[in-house]
């Protein structure tokens, strides 16, 4: 009762705890998605109003964007200037005056958290560097000329329009021939572009402070390069000169020091082409803040910890119920074990097959202790008359009643040799109980064997009038233990024998790995037949040995063919004979 209890408690504890990890991890797992989903949508409206600001110099058109937006992902999506002034808002609900949020809107500072990489100016923002549309066809022809120059390398290439309207050539492999034909289209630059990336130049010069003999060359791609200065700033008269000559300091810090200067210089240019900085927030329609925190407030903690209880009260409750409810039959087995008793229970469940089973237990320990002394008595019974035939002709001979002579001497031979006959059966039945008996194999002639055991019964048949014959199915050999098999068939041939009328006959016959003995006696009663194997059993319930044997014979037979492996059945007709059949594993063997 005790370890069904605390296996109960236990159980109940697990399965809280583990419906309690279960629902944290789920919902985990659900806030993680959503969040997923949170930072995805606002990914896509933060890169939509990023190009709409690279492209807008303000945010009078967005609130139709905005809308149409918020309406395809089922979110508030709200636009608002940095000191909380609503610039746009796709829905009402709670004030977002103190919110955190989602993102600032800016194309000259984007969120690299949101757009990944290392560039902080948005692409789209082209500004003064847009190139006209009167421009573009030098730049297309440029672009068509250097295709071809990279295909007659070999190498495969692509040609993409840029947001500021310039063509750009990506290679499929890096290529030295191929990136000197790239080379002649990234140097080209029209009058505009000229015009805009002279003016970035000496922007960056001044904010780098070098000397006036020296300037700052911008390139299309916005890459720079520290030069002297041309004639009408119109690019390097003389050679390049590599900043550590400029800047007495690391190459590293060199090349950020122009990064940020440029980059400086280039917001400069584009702020008024651009939008201004914005606040983006994208909330729950009617929830204001994005709030997709777990958390576990006390009265979460109270109300955990009062439904643990509560299942592990009705836990124990069901258990103490159930536990009785199991013990009170186990108690009335206990009972009518000890009592010796059959148990008063007649439940259908795991129970009722015990008690079944203790039952037929009982019955088999009652059947078994029957036998056991119907044993005991006939074994007594048995080893009584020869003995009792012994002390008798020695106590006659003693008293002179009787001659020492040859036939008082046959008499105890006899005697002597029918109890060790008995005893020897008794062995072998012990030693098959126990498992002990072994047997031999060996090549085993049947024709040879059969013709032994008719021999060895020859003049008891002879005496009692009986014809023995053998018949054997071609030559089969077996691999039997040939003593053993000698007395089994024996046994069975000395059995038909004594109950086979004079004028009768006896057959033993071998086909294959099967050796039947059939008598013309009296044969067996139905009724009689399922006992033919039992120790001590004869037909002659006199128990006398002028018609029966020990009672032993047939089932020593059977347990030596058990012992080959093998089986003994028994047929019988009464009034037609008997016909014993035993049956050994194994194919014959011919080849000796």
């Amino acid at each position: 009762m005790t370890r069904l209890l605390v296996t109960s408690v236990l159980i109940a504890i697990a399965a809280t705890v583990a419906t309690a990890w279960l629902a944290a991890r789920t919902a985990t797992r659900a806030i993680t998605q959503e969040q997923g989903r949170s930072l995805t949508a606002e990914k896509g409206v933060y890169d939509l109003l990023t190009g709409y600001a690279a492209t807008h110099a303000d945010w009078s058109g967005a609130g139709g964007l905005i809308d149409a937006r918020a309406a395809e992902l089922g979110r508030r999506i709200t636009l608002m200037t940095p000191d909380r002034t609503v610039i746009a808002d796709s829905g009402g609900g709670s004030s977002l005056r103190t919110a955190r949020p989602s993102a600032l809107v800016d194309p000259l500072a984007l969120d690299l958290g949101l757009v990944g990489g290392d560039e902080r100016i948005d692409a789209r923002a082209a500004g003064p560097f847009r190139v006209p549309a009167a421009e573009r066809p030098l730049l297309q022809k440029a672009a068509s000329d250097a295709l071809a120059c990279v295909r007659g390398t070999g190498i495969g290439a692509t040609v993409e329009q840029l947001p500021s309207g310039r063509p750009a050539i990506t290679l499929a492999t890096p290529d030295p021939a191929a990136a000197g034909c790239v080379s002649s289209l990234r140097d080209l630059t029209t009058r505009s572009e000229a015009k805009a990336l002279r003016t970035l130049g000496r922007s960056t010069a001044r904010c780098l402070k070098i000397p006036v003999n020296y300037t700052v060359y911008v390139a299309p791609d916005f890459s720079a390069v520290l030069g002297k200065s041309g004639i009408d700033g119109g690019g390097p008269q003389d050679q390049i000169v590599p900043s550590e000559s400029l800047f007495q300091s690391t190459r590293t810090k060199d090349v950020a020091r122009i990064r940020t200067c440029l980059d400086s210089s280039r917001r400069a240019m584009l702020r008024k082409y651009v939008a201004p900085p914005a606040l983006l927030f994208v909330t729950d329609p009617g929830a204001g803040a994005d709030r997709t925190r777990f958390t576990l407030s006390p009265a979460n903690t109270a109300r955990i910890v009062a439904t643990t209880g509560a299942v592990l009260l009705v836990t124990i409750v069901v258990t103490v119920l159930v536990g009785r409810r199991l013990v009170r039959p186990l108690r009335a087995l206990t009972v009518a074990a000890d009592q010796h008793t059959p148990a008063a229970v007649s439940r259908q469940d795991e129970i009722g097959l015990l008690a079944r089973a203790l039952h037929d237990s009982a019955e088999r320990r009652d059947r078994a202790e029957t036998q056991r002394r119907a044993m005991v008595s006939d074994v007594a019974h048995e080893l009584r008359t020869p003995l009792t035939n012994i002390r008798s002709w020695l106590e006659a001979a003693q008293d002179d009643l009787a001659p020492t002579d040859a036939q008082l001497l046959t008499l105890l031979h006899e005697e002597a040799v029918q109890l060790q006959h008995i005893i020897d059966d008794l062995s072998d039945l012990a030693a098959a109980d126990a498992g002990t008996l072994r047997v031999h194999p060996a090549p085993t002639v049947l024709r040879d064997l059969l013709a032994q055991v008719a021999e060895a019964h020859r003049a008891a048949a002879d005496t009692a009038g009986v014809r023995l014959e053998t018949a054997t199915d071609g030559d089969p050999v077996l691999r039997a233990d040939p003593v053993r098999l000698r007395q089994l068939l024996g046994n069975l041939v000395s059995n038909a024998i004594r109950y086979t009328p004079p004028g009768g006959s006896v057959t033993v016959r071998a086909h294959g790995s099967t050796i039947t003995v059939r008598d013309t006696g009296v044969g067996i009663s139905p009724d009689n037949l399922p006992k033919i194997f039992d120790r001590f059993w004869r037909a002659d319930t006199s128990r006398s040995r002028a018609t029966g044997g020990s009672g032993l014979g047939l089932p020593i037979a059977r347990k030596l063919a058990e012992a080959h492996g093998g089986t003994l059945t028994a047929d019988s007709t009464p009034g037609a004979g008997t016909t014993f059949t035993v049956r050994l594993p194994g194919q014959e063997n011919r080849a000796l």
